[in-house]
């Protein structure tokens, strides 16, 4: 076995510049939100064109992470934070001054790449630090981030959208960008012990995909992420035109779903090391399946209500906020000398995938309104089992 050592972290600051640059992405995401409607009419096109700076928008996120995670262990992880940040300014940069709303979407790419950096090279250095149990601990308190911020996000843009015009949130969104760099620049050092070994290996994922206890980790990921993935795809459309409420009552209701995760993500951080991944695991992936076997069970008996609904997916959610620190843990625990090839090959994997059930429930739920409640069920539950039946295959420092 491989012994690694693990260096003294530099402090609350390098945690605070780990977490602003993995949360600038999703802050993107969210806080462009409410403008989209008056878009269409700003630059007079269609809803489907400014749907683009959306759905764009997390395909590259998506296929960017493929990229930051092998060239971070091959330049080092510091250096790809800032060329990713970098990114991210200019594009928020083009976006203020677009005048069309291709060049909008051209500049909302440009945004996503930059800011994947930041989702995908935060896990990295963390587990640079760290061993797997602590990685797991820690990677708890800063999805929490990911969490409040986009929460907040909505609101924030809406506000500066009102007072002074969409631009105005990309204004914010380069700023917060400079920020970011400045606080990596000063306060991030290069965490990658294997920066300067030789490698032979230039095809770090046919590597890594080729070990049990990373495919094993990112099937649980993924299908941890697939339960809140089909409930993003079907609960609007539910609460809308099967349960007759409102937009605003959806949002007000959502709050439960995001509360749920950000204390799956407080379990972790604060059991993880003292209960170990593997349990932290069992916890939830059960807690996932008990709660979307109540929804089903509910909905099937006739109580479906906006609380149940609520209820039960925040239960879900819970787990899954137990589950994905300590499963990317896992995952990046299979092979020290390439953790952001598999930061990226498993980050992918639950974005892409997760992406393509969303838009199969967009379709299919037309017909068939509440087969979103049904595919939170079946993947909660298909994800327990398949923990329960491979949680014999060997430990996760076989390799690390």
């Amino acid at each position: 076995m491989q012994t690694r050592t693990y260096p003294q972290p530099a402090g609350l600051s390098l945690y605070a510049s780990i977490v602003l640059a993995s949360a600038i992405g999703p802050l993107a995401l969210n806080m462009y939100l409410p403008s989209m409607p008056g878009l269409v009419a700003y630059f007079n096109t269609s809803p489907g064109m400014v749907q683009l700076t959306l759905s764009l928008y997390l395909v590259a996120i998506a296929i960017s992470q493929l990229i930051y995670g092998p060239l971070s262990d091959r330049f080092g992880r510091r250096f790809m934070m800032l060329v990713g940040i970098s990114i991210f300014i200019t594009g928020s940069f083009i976006c203020i001054w677009a005048t069309t709303i291709e060049t909008l979407i051209i500049a909302r790419l440009a945004q996503a790449f930059g800011a994947s950096a930041g989702i995908i090279l935060s896990r990295a250095i963390v587990r640079d630090l760290h061993d797997a149990e602590s990685t797991a601990s820690v990677l708890g308190y800063v999805t929490m981030a990911w969490v409040v911020l986009p929460m907040i996000a909505p609101s924030l843009g809406g506000f500066l959208e009102v007072r002074w015009g969409w631009r105005s949130i990309f204004w914010f969104l380069t700023f917060l960008g400079f920020v970011s760099l400045l606080l990596s620049w000063a306060k991030l050092p290069e965490t990658n012990q294997n920066l300067n070994m030789p490698s032979s290996n230039r095809r770090p994922y046919l590597e890594i995909i080729k070990i049990p206890i990373f495919r094993r980790a990112t099937i649980l990921l993924t299908g941890s992420s697939l339960v809140f993935f089909s409930f993003i795809g079907g609960a609007p459309y539910i609460m809308i035109n099967v349960l007759g409420q409102s937009p605003l009552e959806y949002g007000m209701w959502f709050v439960l779903t995001a509360t749920g995760y950000m204390l799956g993500n407080f379990t972790s951080a604060r059991l993880a090391k003292k209960l170990g991944i593997e349990r932290m695991i069992l916890i939830g992936t059960t807690s996932s399946a008990i709660g979307g076997t109540a929804m089903l069970a509910i909905t099937l008996s006739g109580y479906l209500s906006p609380f149940w609904l609520f209820a039960c997916m925040s239960m879900a959610t819970f787990g899954n906020g137990t589950t994905i620190p300590s499963g990317t843990a896992m995952a990046l625990s299979a092979d020290s000398k390439h953790i952001g090839a598999a930061t990226g090959l498993a980050g992918f994997a639950q974005i892409s995938i997760g992406a393509l059930i969303t838009q199969i429930l967009g379709f299919a739920q037309t017909g068939y309104p509440l087969i979103a409640i049904w595919s939170i069920a079946v993947f909660a539950i298909l994800t327990l089992v398949f923990y329960t039946s491979t949680c014999q295959q060997g430990s996760i420092y076989e390799r690390n």
